[in-house]
């Protein structure tokens, strides 16, 4: 794989690049996860920089369209391919564009009643498959009839896998579409379709090599959409650059790391960035006391009022650690059922818990929170505004992942000043470094092992520096000073457009 694009020189467009990404999810539309916040900045940044970019996404019901006013843009878009295909027109949909003058980025919505208008929810349907084999379609055929042209389609994730697919099969003689180079975006290898490819019978199991079945097919359940992404994608790409390497073993490939090795010259890792316009604790609006680095003094007033918020007692003295997830295992909260609860027993400290996610993880800060009132306060919903609240008043955040592409919860903290308790993996292993008092140098607290006691470890020495807080407010200010803006990850996407543009004129 390849984590650092050199210069392209073997290819140059005249005109600035457009790109295209296509996604099940983008804020401030509509925003389930990091994929969304991530194709609401990528493309801003891109456009700040110069460049084209727009996103393509389905249009739900729940997306405001007093805020959001559409218009139409294509209409009566056919992509099933005959009528024995969608014989009560099912699929025919139609293209609605968001663009203001205010220069924001341009957003075309895939309007379907039968499989986006009707549903409550992003995801979790039976009939999945459908719903985003019908995304991937309709995707050249929306350009087909589209008069601006994109350079490149980046396709994120699973559920935009059929993409390249289709661009490098069915259209890949077409004079309007043959020339457009395909990138796929893998956010989390583990959502890899509509079923547990752990458990997939040899019967089922997927090459890649069979023409996609038709939308009415019951045989497109039983697709490998990730696998197909990264078999038929000019370049592939993860969400840092550890990722990238990860995914070629075993332990972190999901059952695709031979089919990543193969295709490792053409696997690249950029880490995400985050929206410093939002995740700034000077301007924040979910910020009561507002400071910026020279100003860090003010941030303790945060933490009195995010302790009065969990009904914590207000003491400025104890370290006040933070949650801010999912609460599932993939998050690495099993090691926390292990050692949490003697760190509130053996230290004075402060945890406050802001998330939802498996039963029994909720169920067991329910009880920690109930053993100990004086020490733990929990919020077990997700709430976006109380996650400001978290990063501008803890001293700590909590984030022992089992894995973690990439990861936006610990470069949020730091921009804060709230430090960072990872394992070394993924994106938290490049954007986190080790404090070591010896050099004075780091910004977070890392362990290696996925174990109980080497997190345990991690705690105890974050709680032992709290102690002195010279050395603390240093690894303060070396976080609060990391660059993970956007702008610095776009200009390497850049990079890795003008490489897919090569592949693709290589074939």
């Amino acid at each position: 794989m390849v984590n650092i694009l050199s210069p392209i020189n073997f290819f140059k467009r005249e005109s600035k690049l457009r790109i295209l990404f296509v996604a099940s999810e983008a804020a401030p539309f509509i925003k389930v996860g990091g994929l969304g916040e991530v194709m609401r900045s990528l493309p801003k940044a891109l456009r700040a920089l110069g460049y084209d970019a727009r996103v393509f996404i389905p249009k739900y019901a729940t997306i405001d369209l007093e805020k959001y006013p559409l218009h139409l843009e294509v209409e009566d878009l056919q992509p099933a391919s005959s009528e024995e295909e969608d014989p009560y027109g099912l699929f025919v949909s139609n293209v609605l564009k968001y663009d203001n003058d205010s220069g924001e980025t341009i957003a075309y919505f895939l309007e379907n009643m039968e499989y986006y208008e009707k549903r409550a929810n992003v995801y979790g349907y039976a009939d999945d498959a459908t719903r985003w084999a019908l995304l991937s379609r309709a995707t050249p055929e929306f350009l087909r009839r589209l008069s601006w042209q994109p350079d490149v389609v980046v396709a994120s994730d699973w559920q935009s896998g059929l993409i390249p697919n289709y661009f490098h099969t069915i259209y890949k003689d077409d004079p309007k579409l043959s020339a457009i180079a395909v990138v796929f975006s893998i956010h989390n290898l583990f959502f890899q379709a509509m079923f547990d490819h752990h458990f997939v019978s040899q019967m089922d199991y997927d090459s890649g090599q069979e023409a996609v079945p038709l939308f009415n097919d019951p045989r497109l359940s039983k697709l490998n959409f990730m696998r197909r992404g990264i078999m038929y994608a000019d370049v592939i790409n993860t969400v840092s650059p550890t990722y990238s390497q990860e995914i070629t073993t075993p332990e972190y490939g999901e059952g695709l790391h031979d089919l990543l090795s193969e295709r490792r010259s053409r696997l690249f890792g950029i880490l995400n960035g985050i929206d410093t316009d939002i995740y700034n604790p000077e301007t924040d609006s979910g910020v009561e006391f507002h400071y910026n680095i020279k100003t860090l003094d003010l941030k303790i007033k945060n933490k009195s009022a995010l302790q009065r918020e969990f009904n914590l007692p207000t003491r400025d003295n104890v370290p006040l650690f933070g949650i801010v997830s999912r609460l599932t295992d993939q998050k690495g909260f099993g090691l926390l059922i292990d050692a949490a609860e003697p760190l509130p027993e053996n230290f004075d400290m402060q945890l406050v818990v802001v998330g939802s996610g498996e039963g029994h993880f909720m169920t067991f800060f329910q009880k920690l929170a109930k053993k100990y009132p004086q020490k733990v306060g929990i919020h077990l919903s997700y709430d976006e505004v109380l996650s400001h609240t978290v990063y501008a008043g803890a001293d700590a955040i909590i984030i022992p992942s089992r894995f973690e592409p990439s990861g936006l919860t610990q470069m949020e903290a730091m921009s804060y000043g709230t430090l960072p308790i990872v394992r070394k993996t993924g994106g938290l292993a490049d954007s986190v470094m080790d404090y070591n008092p010896a050099d004075k140098t780091g910004t977070g607290f890392v362990f290696e092992k996925f174990d109980n006691r080497a997190f345990y470890g991690a705690m105890v020495r974050a709680i032992e520096t709290y102690r002195y807080p010279e050395f603390w407010r240093d690894i303060q200010k070396r976080a609060m000073n990391a660059d993970f803006s956007w702008t610095k990850s776009a200009s390497e996407y850049v990079k890795l457009f003008k490489e897919a543009i090569k592949y693709h004129v290589l074939g």
